[in-house]
């Protein structure tokens, strides 16, 4: 085989295997956020790792506190939010960290301090972004980013006694950056 042959075949196959994994796992995903207003006030972006899904947040004009952040279980944001649904919980568990496993969708409270302006890096080990995997975001009906207008208790079931939800997000596959998912 010459090697001109011998690249043209194995690039093909790295084409044909890239396609497949492509099929099957994103990368990165990312979420604008927007409060019930409609205004802009964030975005998140989410990266696969070995360790879970790195989600980057970076916040602007939301109140000053704590404030509960979860996944919720389905792809829609429409104000006042209650289009997210539950917390997203493939597992079936009960919710709160300080409970025991808690949901997948369940992560620390944020700290948004006096100018509304946050930009802080969770990991969460519970969930992915391989398609087809039982935690994955990208299941049927989607997944959604909240912010809730109270602190997350990490113990009552089913949502934390967190509150209003004052922002959400549609995740979307697609490697963006902080501004949000690629077009």
């Amino acid at each position: 085989m010459t090697s001109l042959n011998y690249l043209k075949l194995t690039t093909g196959a790295a084409l044909v295997l890239l396609c497949i994994n492509a099929a099957h796992s994103a990368d990165r995903a990312g979420a604008m956020l927007k409060d019930k207003q409609g205004k802009d006030v964030g975005s998140v972006e989410l990266t696969q790792t070995h360790a879970g899904v790195l989600l980057r947040l970076s916040l602007k004009g939301l109140p000053a506190g704590e404030r509960a952040f979860h996944i919720h279980a389905v792809g829609k944001c429409e104000a006042p939010f209650e289009s997210a649904g539950d917390h997203f919980n493939p597992g079936k568990h009960k919710h709160g960290i300080a409970s025991g496993e808690g949901h997948a969708g369940d992560m620390p409270n944020l700290h948004i301090p006096q100018n509304g302006e946050l930009t802080v890096e969770v990991v969460n080990a519970a969930i992915s972004l391989d398609k087809g995997k039982p935690n994955s975001v990208f299941h049927s009906g989607g997944t959604s980013i909240v912010i809730h207008g109270g602190k997350d208790d990490y113990r009552s079931d089913p949502a934390g006694n967190a509150g209003d939800r004052i922002a959400c997000g549609v995740i979307q596959e697609g490697a963006g950056t902080v501004g949000g998912p690629a077009k």
